[in-house]
Formats: C-alpha cells, structure tokens, sequence
C-alpha cells in the first residue's frame, strides 16, 4: 500500500512538471496608459525666408552707365545716389523713343492711380475692421459672441493694417518711378547737344541694403537694363509648401514656430496668408502632389532673429488642431487590424484586444474613441505574435525604452 501511495505520489509530480514545461511562459512587454488632457497635431514641413517687398533698380533711358562702386551688402538710405547716367547724344530714333517714354509714363501715371486706389481701398477696409472690432467688444461683453469671435477681429484687423502699409509703399513705388520717367523726357525734350553731357543720378527708393548688383562695370546701357536689386532685411516673411489637405485646416492667424534656422531660440510666427491657388510638386519619391504657399510672419523680437536674412531655411511647425479633453493614447501603442486599428490591454496578466476609432495622430499620440476607461494599461511595440489571452509580464521601468 504504501508502495502505490509512493508511486502515485511520483506520478503527480511528473505530471505536474510536464504540465508546467508545456505551459506558455509569460512575455515581457513595454507597457503605456490611456490618458485624457489637450490634443494638439502639427504640421511640419520646410520653410524658406523671403523679403516681403524686393525692389529692382534698372536704368530709365539708354546711356553710358558709370562704374556702381556699391557692393552687395551695403546699406544706403532713401533717395541716396546708386548709380549714375549720362544720356547718349540724340539720334533718328530719339524721336520714336521719346514718344515710346511718354506712354510708359502714362501707363505709370495709371499705375500709381491704381496704386492709390489699393490704398483708399485698404484704408477702408481698415475703418471697417476697427468698426467690426468695436461691434465685435460690445456684444462680447454683453455675453452675445464668443471671446473667440472676438480675437478673430482683433486679427483681422491687424491684417488690414498691414494690408494698408503694403498698399502705401506701392504706391511710393510707383510714385518713384513715374517721376523717373518724366525726368527721362525732360531731358530728351531738350533737344540740344548739352543733353547727352548732362547726367541722370538713380537713387534709391527705400533705406535698406544691396541684395545683389547686376551691373558693375562702365559702359553703355539700354533702357530698362536691370542694374541692382535692394532690399531691407529687417521685412523679412517665411513661405513654406504645405499638402492642400493640411492646407485646409489652416487660416490666417494660425500660430506657428521655426526652428533649426541656425539661432539658439525656436522663434514664434503667425500665419498672414494661405495663397488660394495650388500647384503640382513631385516629391522625391516621385509621386505628384497637389501644394500651397502658405506666408508667415515672425513675430518673435527682431533681435532674436537679426542673423536671419533672405533664402534661409528653416523648420516650421504649425498647430493644425487643438483639443481639450481628449482621449489619448500612444502612437506605438497602436496597430491594424483590417481596416480599423487596436490595442492590447493588460488584464489579470493577459492580453486583451480592443479595436478602437483613431480620430487624429501626431508623432507620440493619437485621439482615439473608444470604452477605454483613463489610466488603462496597455501594450506598446507589441510583437506581432502577440494574441489575445496570451500572458504578459510588464518590464520594469528601468528595462522600457
């Protein structure tokens, strides 16, 4: 009897072993939770600094041209002298362009009316954002709008300012060059010997810097001969390419940030303009893509940024949606499962599978819909022979990437 008793004893126990070597050891997983706060997914692309406003210097008459002792980088103030002119002597043909320069100078007399137009144009539309502004703080703190509403016009009306300086320093512009013209027939009307001695000064238009000279040297020069290009580095707006899908969602007064431009700080910009006509690109990999420019402004301290100049590239993040309260979760945290995506949770030490709606992504997170209670614990990186039931053993915190 107590031979059987022993022999059953042993039985028992090989059983067990074998039992316990065939049973599916624990796995190790990396483990993340389902969390609730902001949700905040941006668009990043690469940007391009421009001038907002780059002016071409060219010659107003044929001439002799003297040697531009200006180089590129040099700062001139408004109405300096950039280079000088001296008028050839009249010949056969003077008489055709002196009537071919009195048109042009009738188109630039239309040019700066319609420049000035711009200007009473904007100048309305700016007396009509300070109204729609007023409106807008009287009903706001009535309780009728929305403080939303609010700051909208308070954006749209600092856009119309801008609007209103770019429409005067246009019709500066064209106000400079209609009185090059008139000068340029001045001289020719003359008609004496004495007119090709004379010299016509070209001066500057605006205070800022040389961008680039296209013409150095002495020598004779055709009319409309492009001699400089000027520029004042201090104006300076950001473009930059965006997908129309990612385009859509953006309009003016979105915040953005640029970075890796060469400067220690991330400085801040503000959307101005998203361009309403797109364009085709083809991308590196080949594939054609419908693009936009969308134009930003820096509206960090100009000292923050005075290393930065025209053409630099720099990385632009722009906020493309923001949401308070949202349900999160890790991106790695995420898998397909057919047309829809899942996760793994962590329950009683298994494994269990929930599919769930994936609303919006960035890099670390993802908005989803789902049951999930907040503070769940779930799977990240989970192995793709990972199946529901399967027993997991979560990694210590010094073991998790």
């Amino acid at each position: 009897m107590k031979k059987t008793i022993l022999i059953i004893i042993a039985a028992a126990a090989v059983i067990a072993l074998l039992a316990w070597a065939l049973v599916k050891p624990a796995l190790e997983v990396e483990t993340g939770k389902v969390s609730q706060g902001q949700f905040i997914r941006l668009v990043q692309e690469d940007g391009k600094t421009r001038l907002r406003e780059r002016f071409t210097i060219s010659t107003p008459l044929t001439g002799q041209l003297a040697r531009i002792a200006l180089q590129q980088g040099d700062a001139v103030e408004k109405e300096s002298v950039l280079a000088t002119l001296r008028p050839v002597k009249p010949d056969l043909l003077n008489e055709r362009y002196r009537l071919e320069q009195i048109e042009r100078a009738g188109a630039m007399e239309a040019g700066l009316a319609r420049s000035l137009t711009q200007v009473e144009k904007a100048q309305a539309a700016l007396q009509q954002a300070k109204v729609d502004l007023q409106r807008t703080e009287t009903l706001a703190r009535q309780g009728f709008l929305s403080p939303t509403q609010n700051e909208t016009e308070r954006l749209n009306l600092r856009l119309r300012e801008k609007e209103l300086e770019s429409a005067r320093l246009e019709a500066e512009a064209a106000r400079h060059q209609l009185y090059q013209a008139r000068i340029a027939i001045r001289h020719y009307a003359s008609g004496s010997a004495e007119t090709s001695q004379r010299t016509w000064q070209i001066r500057s238009p605006i205070t800022g810097k040389v961008l680039k000279v296209h013409q150095q040297s002495e020598g004779m020069v055709a009319a409309g001969t492009p001699l400089m290009e000027l520029g004042d580095p201090r104006r300076l707006e950001v473009i930059v390419d965006l997908l129309t899908e990612d385009a859509a969602q953006i309009s003016a007064g979105t915040q953005a940030e640029l970075s890796n431009w060469g400067g220690p700080e991330t400085l801040k910009a503000t959307v101005r303009l998203v361009e309403p006509s797109a364009f085709t690109k083809v991308s590196a990999l080949g594939v054609e893509e419908q693009r936009v420019h969308v134009v930003l402004d820096i509206t960090s301290e100009p000292k923050q940024w005075v290393n930065l100049s025209d053409g630099y590239k720099v990385d632009v993040s722009l906020v493309v949606q923001t949401v308070d309260n949202a349900l999160k979760v890790p991106v790695s945290a995420l898998f397909p499962i057919g047309t829809r995506s899942a996760v793994f949770t962590i329950d009683n030490g298994k494994a269990s599978l929930h599919e769930v709606e994936v609303l919006a992504r960035n890099r670390n997170e993802a908005m989803i819909k789902s049951e999930l209670k907040v503070g769940t614990q779930l799977i990240i990186y989970p192995s793709n022979k990972l199946k529901a039931g399967d027993r997991v053993k979560p990694l210590t915190v010094q073991q998790a990437r």
